[in-house]
This record gives C-alpha cells, structure tokens and sequence, in this order.
C-alpha cells in the first residue's frame, strides 16, 4: 500500500495547528508530520495531545531552535524517506492552503508527474486578502524568477508542493542552500533541472487570520539574489 505524509512545519502556530490537521484528516488517510522549531507558545504541546487521538497517522518532530523553513523541510524529507513514504507533501500550518487539493495532486503524482505545485498563477493571480502591495510584490517576483532562471514555472516560490519518492532521493539535501523562501525556488530548479515531469495545479491561496507571518525583507532579498546565483551555478554545471 502507498503511504503519503504530508509535511507541515511549525514556529508558533498553536492557533491554526489544530484545525489544519483536523481538516487534513478528515479528507483523506494521509500521514502528517509536524516539523516544530521549539515554538515558545507550546504549539509541539498542542500536537502532542494531538497525538493520543491519532497515534497511528500524526507525528512530530521537534528541532532544538528556529533555522529556516528550508531547515525544517529537509528535516522532514530526510523523516520521510526513512520512513518509506512514497509520496510526500510540504504545507503551510497557517490554512493558506486548502487540504481538500491534496486529493487532485496526489493523483497527478499517481499519473506521469514527479513533482505537482499549488500553484497561485498558473491561471490569473488567485490570491485571497492579501494587500494590493503583497500581490504585486509576489507575483513580480515570480515573472523575475522565470525571466532569470529560464524555468517555466509561473508559481516558483510556491509552497504548496508534493514530490514523488523517487525525485526526493535524486537530491542531494547537503547541498541545499537557502532556507527561507529561496528554499521553495532551489528545489523547483534543481528538480527541473533534472527534467523530472511537473505539473502546476491552481489552488486558491488564503491569507493567513490568526498567527503572524514569518515573511520579512531578508527572506525576499534571499529569494532575489538566491534566483541569480542558482542560474550562475547552472551555467557552470554546479547545480
């Protein structure tokens, strides 16, 4: 029987982790990994009770401090392929992502693709409650990701994303750069790079309502530079 996991990392969402993983469950029989950076607001303690409900589908991983959501990814990754998993999953813990798409992208991974992306763009901009500024902001970003990197995918820091086994075992971890949002463009590339089948799926993206958004200008100057330097490397094959 295939096993799926879905990754959801975790720093201070003792709000919104409850019922993202409540919701999850419901649609589907996927495992969830929950990946917590030591959150001060006891959001691993919320999961942990969690845990007695649904021992059998819910873990967690708990790292020693706050590293970067690309940290905390491969943390996850290396967890899953450990554990055998065939398909896995990266979601946000802030209900920015609808779980009810997991069913329509497991499928396409199921079919003749190695990696499918929640995508924003990939017809028009759908993007709930966000700012005029954010959207634009976002969505500049990735026509400059697509114009520098040559890669043709119109979501590339898009972090609603599910991999096949076999494309998570063809990377080397180690050799993962960035950490933050620069973190979801790397992957992309390097899987691309490797002409592994994608598909980009349209999902509607939701603001976050409770909790604080890690974003920050570091993290975008990250994912700005991060575009021209993975480009650089590929030209002298470094990828």
């Amino acid at each position: 029987m295939e096993k799926v996991l879905v990754i959801i990392p975790t720093y201070n969402e003792v709000e919104n982790i409850q019922k993202v993983i409540d919701l999850t469950l419901k649609y589907k029989a996927y495992d969830i990994l929950v990946v917590d950076d030591s959150s001060p607001d006891g959001t691993a303690d919320l999961v942990l009770q969690l845990i007695k409900t649904h021992s059998n589908q819910l873990f967690l991983e708990q790292r020693a401090r706050k590293e970067g959501l690309g940290k905390a990814y491969i943390h996850g990754f290396r967890w899953a392929l450990e554990n055998n998993y065939d398909f896995i999953f990266e979601m946000d813990a802030d209900l920015s992502h609808d779980p009810k798409e997991l069913s329509t992208m497991l499928d396409y991974l199921k079919s003749d693709y190695d990696l499918v992306i929640g995508s924003r763009y990939v017809k028009g901009i759908n993007v709930v409650n966000w700012p005029l500024s954010r959207i634009l902001l976002s969505y500049l970003a990735s026509v400059y990701v697509r114009w520098i990197s040559f890669m043709p995918i119109k979501d590339p820091t898009a972090g609603f994303v599910g991999y096949t086994r076999t494309v998570l075992q063809q990377l080397d971890f180690n050799k993962i750069r960035f950490v933050g949002y620069a973190f979801q463009i790397e992957m992309k590339f390097k899987i691309w790079k490797k002409d592994f089948n994608f598909k980009e799926h349209p999902i509607i993206f939701t603001n976050r309502v409770l909790g604080v958004s890690k974003m920050d200008g570091k993290i975008i100057w990250e994912a700005l530079s991060a575009v021209l330097i993975l480009r650089i490397k590929s030209i002298f094959n470094q990828i």
